[in-house]
C-alpha cells in the first residue's frame, strides 16, 4: 500500500522543510521587490493623492498681522458642479512638555466653511487666527479638513497638515509666504 506524502519520492521531511525554507528566502524578497517597484495604478488614485490638495501657513506674526497665523488650503474640484466644497481650518500648538501637537481649544477652529461649487479645477480658501501666547513663544501649525458634499451628504473627505512651498492665490503676508508652521512670540 502506498501512502500519500507531501514530499517527492526519496525526500525526507527534514530535507523538504529545508528546501521550502530556502525557497522562501530566495523567492520572498524577489516577489516583494516586484510588488514595491510596480507603478501605482492611476485609476486607483484617491483625492489625497492630488497635487491640488494642500494646506499651508501663509501668514505668521507679521507687522501687518501681529500675533496671527493664517492657514490656507486648496482642494481639487469635481468639474461637474453637483458637489459643494467645504473646508475646516484648525490650529494646533506644540507642547514641549510632552513633545506632541494639541488642538487649540478656544479660538482655533473655524468650523466648516463653504468654499463653493466643485465645477472648477481647484478652489482655495483660508482663515486667520489671532493668539496672545501665554509663554514667550508658541509653535503653531494648521490642519485643514476638506469635504465634498452632494445633496448635503459627504461623498469624499480628506485632511492635511500644513506644509511649505505651495502657491497661494491670495492673502499671504509677505506675498507668496508658505510654511509648515509658525512661531508667535510675545
Amino acid at each position: 500500500m502506498i501512502t500519500p506524502s507531501r514530499y517527492p519520492a526519496g525526500m525526507s521531511p527534514r530535507v523538504g522543510i529545508l528546501a521550502v525554507a530556502l525557497l522562501a528566502i530566495v523567492v520572498g524578497p524577489v516577489a516583494g521587490a516586484g510588488a514595491q517597484s510596480e507603478p501605482r495604478d492611476p485609476s486607483r488614485r484617491t483625492v489625497s493623492d492630488s497635487e491640488l490638495l494642500w494646506a499651508t501657513v501663509n501668514v505668521c506674526d507679521t507687522e501687518k498681522h501681529p500675533d496671527t497665523i493664517g492657514v490656507r488650503g486648496s482642494m481639487p474640484g469635481a468639474r461637474d458642479g453637483r458637489e459643494m466644497m467645504w473646508m475646516r481650518f484648525q490650529v494646533q500648538y506644540f507642547s514641549p512638555a510632552d513633545g506632541r501637537w494639541h488642538q487649540v481649544r478656544s479660538g482655533g477652529d473655524s468650523g466648516f466653511v463653504r468654499v463653493g461649487r466643485a465645477r472648477f479645477e481647484a478652489r482655495q480658501s483660508g482663515r486667520s487666527f489671532r493668539f496672545a501666547p501665554r509663554s514667550r513663544s508658541v509653535l503653531l501649525r494648521g490642519v485643514v479638513t476638506f469635504e465634498w458634499r452632494r445633496s448635503g451628504e459627504v461623498v469624499r473627505r480628506a485632511r492635511k497638515r500644513t506644509t511649505a512651498d505651495h502657491r497661494s492665490s491670495a492673502g499671504a503676508d509677505p506675498e507668496n509666504h508658505s510654511a509648515s508652521n509658525c512661531t508667535i512670540r510675545t
